[in-house]
């Protein structure tokens, strides 16, 4: 059994950054990565990452005061205020930690880190690195993490590459630490903490059409849910308007907030039709733009029925070179055509869960010793919808808050080290039902079952939703859930079996897929992200509240809480 002061789960930005704060703190601290670090989904962030520096000619009298209105605002005031106000205030100390650490930042021609207007926001307050600025960061932080872990002067820092995590163990309301499978050897591992962090992004596998990577299928939310913590807010997923037709790469907000231009098969910069966007247009929220984008398609006005056009030729070659080089390369190896001399085709694609594990704003949950940061974690700062921008800004802000909240957790805690009887009892019990899928020979294809899930939310829980097709989805994905109890694997070795692997993380998918149907089901609204054909309007007496999800065997089970306001009250959202 191997034990560290802190476990932190995940190797991405929010992660790293927690593991940094409490080896500042002079603690053993353990990062655990499905994948190697500079692997994670933070490195495919492109446009930028918000702070109210005023460095935008545009943008000198920004104002932490303004970013936090619009952030609350673009969340369709579901965001809990008082957390959005502490990511605001310490949003531009910790840029100036990451330029100091060496992040490669874009300049203005004054020297200054360079800003760039984003959707939703009232001013240019996003920090970027060309168009590969989560590259950077997860760089720089990557090479911050490795300094600490050879360093001998503070506590020790360790990684753990290629780990994935099970179960996390809680004993009487207390966590004792994690169980982890090492993909290397197909075996099982307690892992005994103090307190445990989880930092293991999003869950945008869930669907078909994601931007997001492979490994994004939702598991770290599974483990916490199916340990007793709730999942807040689940049913508000985020769509990027622009995503490369066809495979759903990601082109950043950053084309439209450098000047891009959407259009439909009429040449039309079509935004200007929509009440919502017609003032902001290409850099109205990503919901407003997503819908509108949609909209134009299904009535007819979309290329082939199925896309619209991202036009960024009038920038020029220089402004495309500079600025946007990643978006280029994209353009060139996945499509064969270059943005400088023909339009993009680009269709909204899933891109981010605002929902996740239910942690308040010192990324501290309901079971003593776990904390949780970044996307997996819902704090909550985006409430129905995030603005481009915020999710990086999180991920740092809240990494180094969860880290020194867990330091300072167990700073004063009595019973250091205890857990060994329960870890052991966990292992005991994940062996059982790891040679139990081993050996499993039933009729179900999990790829089959898999592809029905990601189908089955494009369709039903999608952009626009109806009572309809959210109530013809709650018994789909109860099927598979079942159909999964009868799955086979492939293969059955034990080293680097991604078989495996990836049928362990089919069985989280489906549950936390279930979280999301039911919590949109419920939610007879329209708000943010979240869209109702049928409740086509926002409802504050009803639903101006947070969504929590406890798992249950049969089905989730719904409660309530209280949104934070206390700075801004709910009005109208325009732009």
């Amino acid at each position: 059994m191997k034990y560290h002061d802190v476990i932190v789960v995940g190797g991405g930005l929010a992660g790293l950054r927690a593991a940094i704060e409490v080896n500042m703190h002079n603690l053993k601290a353990a990062v655990l990565s499905k994948v190697y670090p500079i692997r994670s989904h933070s490195i495919a962030a492109q446009g930028g990452i918000n702070a109210p520096l005023g460095n935008h000619p545009r943008g000198g009298y920004d104002s932490w005061e303004r970013h936090a209105f619009d952030t609350v605002k673009g969340s369709d005031y579901l965001a809990d205020q008082d957390a959005v106000v502490t990511m605001i205030k310490d949003a531009s100390e910790r840029i100036y930690e990451m330029e100091h650490w060496g992040c490669p930042f874009s300049r203005n021609p004054e020297g200054k880190i360079a800003q760039r207007p984003f959707g939703g926001a009232g001013f240019p307050r996003t920090c970027f690195a060309a168009d590969k600025t989560g590259h950077m960061l997860l760089h720089t932080l990557y090479e911050q993490a490795v300094k600490y872990e050879q360093a001998a002067e503070r506590g020790e820092l360790k990684i753990y590459n290629e780990w994935l995590i099970t179960r996390l163990v809680v004993e009487d309301g207390v966590c004792r630490g994690v169980i982890a499978l090492e993909l290397a050897t197909g075996n099982l591992e307690a892992f005994k903490a103090d307190a445990v962090v989880f930092a293991t992004g999003g869950c945008g596998r869930l669907y078909s059409n994601s931007t997001n990577a492979l490994i994004n299928t939702g598991m770290g939310m599974a483990v916490p849910y199916w340990a007793g913590i709730p999942l807040k807010d689940m049913e508000f997923v985020q769509f990027h308007p622009t995503t490369l037709y066809g495979s759903n790469i990601l082109m950043t907000e950053g084309a439209r907030g450098e000047g891009g231009y959407l259009t439909n098969n009429k040449g039309e910069r079509f935004l200007a039709n929509y009440p919502d966007s017609r003032k902001a247009m290409e850099v109205a929220p990503r919901d407003i733009v997503a819908r509108s984008m949609t909209t134009e398609i299904l009535e007819g006005r979309g290329f082939e029925d199925a896309y619209l056009h991202l036009d960024l030729r009038h920038l020029g070659e220089e402004k495309i070179a500079t600025r946007l080089p990643g978006i280029r390369d994209i353009c060139r190896k996945f499509l064969g055509i270059d943005p400088v001399d023909e339009a993009i085709p680009v269709q909204p694609g899933q891109h981010y869960t605002m929902g996740g594990i239910d942690c308040n704003k010192d990324g501290a949950s309901r079971v003593k010793g776990f904390y949780a940061a970044g996307e997996a974690a819902c704090v909550s700062v985006h409430g129905a919808n995030r603005l481009g921008g915020n999710s990086l800004l999180e991920t740092i802000v809240f990494g180094k808050i969860a880290g020194e909240h867990a330091s300072n957790y167990i700073a004063a805690k009595a019973d250091l080290g205890a857990g060994d009887k329960a870890l052991a009892d966990a292992l005991a019990q994940e062996e059982s039902k790891l040679e139990k899928l081993l050996g499993s020979d039933g009729p179900e294809d999990p790829s089959v079952l898999k592809e029905e899930m990601q189908n089955l939310m494009r369709d039903n829980v999608g952009i626009f939703r109806t009572k309809e097709g959210l109530s013809e989805a709650v018994p789909k994905i109860r099927e598979l859930r079942e159909r999964y109890k009868n799955i086979r694997l492939r293969h059955t070795g034990r080293s680097y079996n991604y078989d495996l692997m990836w049928n362990i993380e089919l069985g989280g998918s489906l549950d936390v897929a279930e979280v999301v149907i039911a919590g949109a089901l419920a939610r007879e609204e329209s708000r943010g992200s979240h869209f109702r054909r049928d409740f086509t309007k926002r409802d504050d007496d009803k639903f101006l509240k947070h969504t929590l999800a406890y798992y249950t065997p049969e089905e989730p089970k719904l409660e309530y809480s209280d949104v934070s306001l206390g700075y801004w009250e709910p009005k109208e959202r325009k732009y």
